[in-house]
């Protein structure tokens, strides 16, 4: 029997069903109905979602990303990539691969909240779902655990990162004007000018701008020489969601984003060579980034327990008393909850503010949980993220735990890591960047490097006092 032409989508478990006829897709002789199982029915067009976003154009745009992060993509969406790799720059394969998923060096995973699902979607993820990274940089097609060509890393949640890159923005903006303006009073003076880089409170070390308009960089610490903070991954190499999402996108699923991976940049609309062209569009990715920015941030729960709730602000005490604090910042104060996407930070290969006729600007204030959020005495608010977004040394000779990795990640050292945000600690165990730290007390005793006081007074507290520390990091969880 034949019907008239027509498309029917139905959203079955995150999986969009598509009914097509023959009068629909060239190539398809007689009249018989076929299904094709995609998870993106149709692309989203960035424009429509430019300018300042009112509470119901944003809700829609996050909805879809939430959509796009739980679905499953399939062959039909472009997934797998039989000619590329996992590399973040567009690399191709020598031959075509010979299977469609590889848990070593990718594909290898259906769907984001395949990995980031504890306890929500946007969450993090078990040891079961660690995944291996650096080596695509060198040798973008590998096929062995041994440490000396892949690093083995546990999945980061997500919740609160909207917060997180906007802190990072500001800290940028920050310690670029402190650059710029000892540049001007150098080059004025006619003599060196050390700057201090010091933004909400986290000291980067200095620079000395001479009067010929370079500057010394040697002082610098915890930041990339270009001065931008990069909040994302547990090297802190990542600029953007927007950048991490296509990066993912890739490397994970086999999913090229057109604004990397198009033709602009490759001269390619299919560069992986799998029959799908412009797999992942602008819109798409602006989806996925909205979704991910709007995520609730983790709170402190109150336990009901008395005896609980007694040691835990016990703990919260202690934690700062003992060092722990120092790094592992309670909270760091936001001007702005202004989300700009694209924003202005990124680089190429990444759409960027001016490519676009104007970036989209999702308001985080209209979210509801903005409203919890506790705020200074000018008003600003405060992200309760315990952290300071800033590289640390994390081994030393007697203490090495945390310094098992073989391979440098973006000219990072093997022993460097981005001081982990603890909000949501208490719902993402295990810890440690391989997730191989079944206890809070496991990976405190593992700090070495610049963390070895702050652990060697941990461990010097009593049982009972130590304790009072794990109960407090306890209550740092994300919300169901």
């Amino acid at each position: 029997m034949t019907r008239p032409a027509r498309t029917v989508i139905a959203a079955l478990a995150g999986l969009a069903v598509i009914v097509v006829t023959a009068g629909q897709r060239a190539g398809h002789a007689g009249g018989t109905e076929f299904l094709t199982e995609r998870a993106i029915s149709r692309h989203i067009d960035r424009a429509r979602y430019s300018g300042r976003l009112d509470a119901g154009r944003l809700d829609e745009l996050v909805a879809r990303g939430a959509a796009l992060f739980a679905a499953k993509f399939t062959v039909h969406d472009g997934a797998g990539r039989p000619m590329a790799t996992q590399a973040i720059i567009p690399t191709k394969v020598a031959r075509p691969r010979a299977q469609a998923f590889q848990r070593i060096s990718g594909p290898d995973a259906n769907s984001c909240a395949s990995c980031h699902n504890e306890p929500v979607d946007g969450g993090a993820g078990d040891f079961t779902v660690n995944v291996f990274v650096a080596e695509g940089f060198n040798n973008p097609d590998f096929d062995t655990t041994d440490q000396q060509f892949s690093n083995e890393r546990n999945t980061n949640h997500l919740m609160g990162a909207g917060l997180v890159e906007l802190l990072a923005r500001e800290m940028t903006a920050e310690l670029q004007h402190a650059r710029a303006d000892a540049l001007a009073e150098a080059r004025r003076s006619g003599s060196p000018v050390r700057a201090r880089l010091v933004t909400k409170g986290v000291d980067f070390g200095a620079l000395t701008a001479l009067p010929d308009g370079f500057a010394e960089l040697a002082e610098i610490d915890g930041v990339d020489d270009d001065l931008v903070v990069r909040p994302f991954s547990q090297k802190g190499v990542m600029t953007s969601l927007r950048q991490f999402t296509i990066n993912a996108l890739n490397h994970h699923h086999g999913i090229q984003a057109s604004e990397r991976f198009g033709a602009r940049w490759t001269g390619e609309a299919d560069f992986d060579e799998d029959g799908h062209a412009d797999e992942f569009s602008p819109g798409d990715v602006s989806a996925m980034v909205a979704f991910q920015a709007s995520l609730e941030p983790p709170v402190k729960r109150v336990p009901d327990d008395p005896g609980w709730r007694a040691a835990a602000g016990r703990g919260d005490g202690l934690f700062a008393a003992i060092g722990c604090a120092s790094c592992h910042r309670p909270a760091l104060p936001l001007e702005s909850l202004d989300f700009a996407d694209p924003g202005p930070f990124d680089a190429a290969g990444t759409l960027r503010q001016g490519e676009v006729d104007e970036p989209a600007i999702y308001d985080l204030a209209l979210r509801d949980w903005a409203q919890t959020l506790p705020r200074d005495g000018d008003g600003h608010a405060l992200v309760p993220l315990y952290g300071d977004l800033k590289r640390h040394g994390m081994s030393d000779r007697q203490v090495a735990a945390l310094g098992n990795e073989l391979l440098s990640q973006r000219f990072v050292e093997r022993d460097v890591f981005q001081t982990t945000e603890l909000w949501g600690i208490g719902s993402t165990a295990p810890y440690g960047h391989r997730g191989d730290f079944t206890t809070l007390d496991d990976v405190i005793r593992a700090h070495g490097g610049e963390a070895r006081e702050a652990r060697e007074a941990y461990i010097g507290l009593s049982d009972r006092d130590r304790g009072a520390v794990i109960a407090f990091l306890t209550t740092l969880v994300i919300a169901p």
